[in-house]
């Protein structure tokens, strides 16, 4: 069975999205389940998870946190992380399902990055993003993370990180055990419209390489904000 993870805080304007996109694991006969990590939202979110019928896990703030308490309440041999503001695109469950069955139950894989705008500076985002995961090895969370629950074991999982959890657990398991998919994960692009298409980039450029100097992630969480 295929537990999908969703960390929440005040997600009710996307959450019903990204649920609508999972609906296709039931239309392909997929087993899976929906769990909702929620962090104190005061929108709405937990009454939405509820309805959709996820199952809800309500803890402190903090992406990482989060992530892990999900893990811990999942009953799935595989785990699929996936951001409240992400929909996986039609087609996801063969992509993932191919990937779950190829005997690479060692290796976790993720999606192609994508925006949901058709601004020309969203497509030079995810060629960025593109050359990060080629080069560097290091798929964001917004590009979801799919893992066997023996793997994400043997890593020891999410960390208890407010930021950088994504990098954190994508270093542990190394470019060798990274699996890039050839579908595509559309995350919403409301905070690069609003941050700016070239200053939220660049903030995000800037926290990465404080966090490789060593700077702590909470210390780096107040320079994100």
């Amino acid at each position: 069975m295929l537990s999908i993870v969703i960390p929440t805080l005040n997600a009710a304007a996307m959450l019903p999205g990204t649920l609508a996109s999972l609906g296709e694991a039931s239309v392909n006969a997929m087993p899976h389940e929906i769990v909702v990590s929620d962090g104190g939202s005061r929108d709405g979110t937990v009454q939405l998870a509820q309805q959709r019928g996820a199952r809800l896990v309500i803890g402190l703030p903090g992406r990482g946190g989060q992530l892990a308490r999900g893990a811990e309440a999942a009953a799935g041999d595989w785990l699929l992380f996936l951001h409240a503001d992400t929909r996986l695109a039609p087609g996801w469950v063969a992509a993932a399902r191919a990937f779950m069955t190829s005997g690479t139950a060692d290796r976790a894989s993720y999606f192609r990055f994508t925006l949901d705008d058709p601004h020309p500076s969203a497509r030079r985002i995810e060629a960025l993003a593109r050359w990060r995961c080629a080069v560097l090895a290091l798929p964001y969370g917004d590009q979801g993370l799919l893992i066997a629950r023996q793997t994400y074991r043997a890593i020891d999982g999410f960390k208890s990180l407010p930021l950088m959890e994504d990098v954190d657990i994508a270093r542990r398991l190394g470019s060798r055990r990274l699996v890039a998919l050839d579908h595509a994960a559309i995350t919403s692009a409301a905070r690069y419209r609003q941050d700016g298409w070239w200053a939220r980039p660049a903030r995000n450029l800037v926290c990465l390489s404080l966090y490789f100097l060593g700077m702590p992630p909470e210390r780096l969480l107040r320079l994100y904000r």
